[in-house]
């Protein structure tokens, strides 16, 4: 079967659709998420988009590019229902959406042409289920969108790759679309895409000795255009920040992250290879399984290609200190390809008892994780909220069956008919998540029920919340950029200075000393409702009241 154009629009209909579930009921996730809608809707009310900012303070991590989307988002969504939706999750989120929407018929037209396309559709269904891409592609973060970046570059390596093997000229157009996608990358991640994006032709050069394909991408002239996309801007933010946005994005986020782990997020050399087998489950087990024909096939061109992909960015990241599940997610299309083909062009190798035993161990690891995700929503309701869903009761019928039949067929070394069956529990049951467990999870939705017990007992139209004991970035989205984070003492002297409009949330632990330090100025207040729930941010059971004078 050869792909057509209409096979891919299909492809990106179903990740769309996929990817839709749950997204307006989904609250902003701490503690990343906020901080991006927060800063990209702060762009559109100050008008300030080379500075970006959350509240009052710079946030100096990354260029505006993601901002730029996603207030570019915001802003037609505001066009069309008004001003209200700027405090809405989901239009921070479409970025996020349609690039996922893109990504996997771009992966399966990569899958295709190294393959075929049997390969490619399989590819594409592999990545589209993966728990890291499902999770990623639902927030309003950088990461999708990166990886749809990272795809556009390496898909003009692979055609310049792909026209040396049939020694045809590679058009202009491709190298383009190279140097401009990484400038694009550079405007999202600054030097972060250059892991990739110089790191597979280098690694290729490397592998094959023979870098004259190398000058079918212009190189002589096309970093010209790589710096036309992103220059502009760094001057003027550093011209705006006086040099303050480069010492710390550079500096301390960028070198900070290679020599040290930040925000706790420190670990040794080998956790993405750890956590992998949740990360691209239910595919983990079969790029596991894949590894035996990988080695055997090593020569072929196409897998060196990619190969050279992975292996550079993947080392890179497990090298530097800091380590989170997404900073190898631009990898993930390559082993998705590298599986497939495992799965439907190449024969299984022979292997050694030892080998048997090493992947039957991580067949059981992986089955565990199948089972795991089959019913955590199910016990997570009820453990929780006390409730049992009927949708979540259709999806836990829906998926465990499926799992054992994955299960049954792996025993049976039915391995292309395992990954279906997988791959089907994996959309039910995050359909289940998504749809069902989600929204009825009110103990952990602390932000949404705070902001809206503010929204109807608030005072004044420009009110302003002060907040004592939950100071996450999820409530300074919803309830207003100038909403204050301090101490129980420093918000009981704010309320006495502002007590007309001001509204100040104590938890109960705190209530003592901020009733007191208001006592010592004659004050009193009238609590006006109370919001209980866990902050799952730090795991914390919080007890928070809303007082205003009386």
């Amino acid at each position: 079967m050869k792909l057509t154009f209409r096979h891919y629009a299909l492809l990106g209909l179903v990740t769309f659709l996929l990817a839709l579930s749950g997204r307006m009921t989904l609250p902003p996730l701490d503690r990343d998420e906020p901080r991006y809608m927060e800063a990209s809707e702060q762009m559109l009310t100050s008008g300030n988009f080379v500075d970006v900012r959350f509240q009052d303070k710079p946030r100096y991590l990354q260029p505006a590019g993601i901002y730029w989307l996603e207030a570019s988002s915001a802003q037609i969504a505001k066009t069309f229902l008004g001003p209200g939706v700027l405090r809405k999750t989901w239009p921070y989120r479409v970025p996020s959406l349609l690039a996922a929407t893109l990504i996997v018929p771009l992966t399966a037209w990569m899958g295709t042409v190294l393959f075929g396309s049997t390969t490619g559709l399989m590819a594409a269904g592999l990545l589209m289920v993966s728990t890291l891409f499902v999770a990623e592609s639902h927030m309003a973060t950088i990461d999708t969108v990166l990886l749809l970046d990272v795809l556009c570059f390496e898909a003009m390596l692979l055609r310049a790759f792909t026209d040396r093997q049939k020694n045809i000229p590679t058009p202009v157009l491709v190298a383009c679309g190279y140097w401009l996608a990484l400038g694009a990358g550079l405007m999202f991640k600054g030097p972060v895409v250059l892991i990739p994006g110089f790191g597979t032709p280098l690694a290729l050069w490397a592998v094959e000795r023979n870098k004259t394909w190398w000058s079918r991408l212009r190189p002589h002239w096309g970093w010209l255009l790589m710096l036309a996309v992103v220059v502009p801007w760094c001057i003027a933010i550093d011209v705006v920040s006086h040099g303050e946005f480069f010492s710390r994005a550079i500096g301390r986020n960028f070198l900070g992250k290679v020599a040290h782990g930040q925000e706790a997020h420190g670990l040794p050399p080998g956790f993405h290879l750890l956590v992998f087998a949740l990360a691209f489950w239910p595919g983990s087990l079969f790029a596991a399984l894949a590894l035996p024909a990988i080695w055997k096939n090593r020569k072929l061109p196409q897998v060196r290609f990619l190969l050279s992909w992975i292996i550079p960015h993947w080392v890179v990241f497990e090298l530097i200190a800091t380590k989170l599940p997404h900073y190898v997610l631009p990898t993930y299309p390559a082993i998705a390809i590298l599986t497939a083909a495992s799965l439907t062009v190449w024969s299984v190798p022979t292997l050694s008892r030892l080998g048997k035993a090493a992947l039957g161990l991580y067949g059981t690891l992986w089955a565990m994780i199948g089972i795991a995700f089959c019913v955590a929503g199910t016990i997570l309701l009820y453990k929780m909220e006390h409730v049992f869903s009927l949708r979540e009761g259709l999806a836990l019928c829906g998926t465990l069956p499926l799992m054992g039949a994955a299960i049954f067929l792996l025993l049976r070394q039915h391995r292309q008919q395992a990954a279906f069956c997988a791959m089907g529990a994996a959309v039910i049951a995050q359909a289940g998540l998504f749809l069902a467990v989600i929204p009825n999870l009110q103990t952990i939705r602390l932000a949404p029920r705070v902001a809206a017990l503010f929204e109807d007992v608030k005072p004044c139209d420009q009110s302003v919340l002060v907040s004592t004991s939950y100071s996450e970035p999820s409530l300074v989205f919803l309830a207003g950029e100038q909403t204050q984070l301090l101490g129980p003492e420093a918000a009981a002297l704010y309320l006495q200075k502002n007590p007309k409009c001001t509204l100040a949330l104590v938890d109960r632990k705190d209530e003592t000393i901020f009733k007191n330090a208001l006592g010592k100025t004659g004050m009193s207040v009238v609590e006006y409702g109370r919001v209980k729930g866990l902050n799952y941010s730090n795991g914390h059971h919080l007890d928070l009241g809303l007082f205003a004078p009386d």
